[in-house]
């Protein structure tokens, strides 16, 4: 009987031990079942995140042929074109001007509507100029658009200055974004061209380059970005001008595209 009572004593005791390592297990398997679904959520996290970022790289980078030849053909797209709608945003220490009309980039001429930013109407009205001239229509209550056929009288005339004006040096930027022929793509590499990125603007989807310059014009400062379609087409324009700590902006197709008309003393050159 007594031997029958140890075996039995025994037996418990080994049950109890089994149990006891049974449960030390399990203490010591749940921390790491634990740890490794949350390693397992933490990948797939960090695998959507990174997926879910746009990954597209930014330059400035070496232009590809394809972006070479649309910087080469932009500024005959618009002497294609004829001409084109523009808004020039010209910067201003005492305030900025905003120049609304049309570029002809055959006949070399421009003509639009001047309101101040920032400033007193001192400076609001009409305005047409040449790369040489400079013709401006003071105007207390300047329309938004330049009537189509530019008055007969009341124009005052100047020579365009080569420097030392913002708005002299934006008008003859924007008159210098034209020209007859391409460019030679090879060479725009080598003078300082390159893909600085994409951006989308007023619906369009472009490519934002740098060129080696405006074909310019005195006063600029070097710096200037194009904003260019798949197709070649100019859509915005930023340069430097050494006058100013902001930048001459440019942008074409701002309403509809209408003639310009000479005034009285200008004489269009083909």
């Amino acid at each position: 009987m007594e031997r029958v009572a140890l075996r039995r004593v025994r037996s418990i005791r080994t049950q109890q031990d089994h149990s006891r390592r049974a449960a030390g297990r399990r203490r010591w398997l749940r921390p790491r079942w634990a740890v490794a679904v949350i390693a397992s959520v933490a990948v797939a996290v960090t695998a959507l995140l990174v997926a879910g970022n746009d990954s597209a790289p930014t330059g400035p980078r070496a232009l590809t042929s394809d972006q070479a030849n649309r910087l080469a053909i932009m500024r005959f797209r618009n002497y294609q074109a004829g001409g084109r709608a523009v808004t020039i945003k010209v910067p201003g220490t005492a305030g900025g001007l905003i120049i609304t009309g049309s570029i002809d980039y055959r006949d070399k001429l421009g003509y639009g509507a001047v309101h101040g930013t920032g400033r007193d109407t001192s400076s609001d009205g009409l305005i047409e100029w040449t790369a040489t001239t400079v013709f401006v229509h003071p105007m207390a209550d300047a329309p938004a658009d330049a009537p189509a056929s530019p008055p007969a009288s009341g124009w005052y005339g100047r020579a365009l200055r080569a420097s030392g004006s913002s708005l002299d040096s934006s008008l003859a930027i924007a008159l210098s974004l034209g020209s007859d022929r391409p460019d030679n793509a090879e060479l725009l590499p080598q003078n300082g061209a390159a893909w600085v990125g994409k951006d989308r603007l007023n619906g369009h989807q472009v490519d934002v380059m740098t060129g080696p310059s405006a074909r310019a014009t005195s006063g600029t400062a070097g710096s200037v970005r194009y904003w260019i379609g798949s197709d070649g087409t100019m859509y915005q324009v930023h340069v430097g001008v050494t006058s100013e700590s902001q930048p001459v902006v440019i942008d074409f197709d701002t309403q509809k595209y209408v003639p310009v008309r000479p005034v009285p003393g200008i004489t269009p050159t083909r």
